[in-house]
């Protein structure tokens, strides 16, 4: 029996991604992000949420990808990975999908925009659908917070 995965699906552009539904905390309207001087590019600032202080990053700045003006579909999805809990700006979070393991293609045989350092593999969904499943641990690893 294959093993059998939930993702949560987001989009920035128009591509879709998937991040593993056990990785998630909590799915946010954009929220008043505080800046942090001489943060790396990527990182947008804090946010007080709930009382906790969590780092914001923006994937679309991470990946190099066109930035765009945030619409009212716009998320802050709350991760947490290796006891590290950030914000991860995305253009909207759609679905919750289940993906078996055959159904996902390693990430060392596919070619797209962003560092495949990130990219745990592609997932085939029905008619010609692809998810970009992301790879948490490296990405979080990655991600300086000064």
């Amino acid at each position: 029996m294959d093993l059998v995965k939930q993702y949560v699906v987001f989009k920035l552009g128009d591509e879709e991604y998937g991040i593993d539904i056990l990785q998630v905390k909590t799915i946010e309207k954009v929220l008043p992000i505080t800046r942090i001087p001489r943060a790396p590019h990527y990182v947008k600032g804090v946010i007080n949420l709930r009382g906790e202080i969590i780092p914001v990053i923006d994937l679309k700045k991470k990946f190099d990808l066109k930035e765009e003006e945030l619409t009212p579909e716009a998320r802050i999805i709350i991760v947490c990975v290796a006891d590290i809990t950030i914000g991860m700006i995305v253009d909207s979070a759609t679905e919750v999908i289940q993906l078996t393991q055959d159904s996902i293609e390693p990430a060392n045989s596919i070619k797209v925009g962003i560092n495949s350092d990130f990219i745990e593999g592609v997932g085939k969904l029905e008619e010609d659908r692809l998810l970009i499943i992301l790879n948490l641990e490296k990405l979080i690893a990655n991600v300086r917070v000064s």
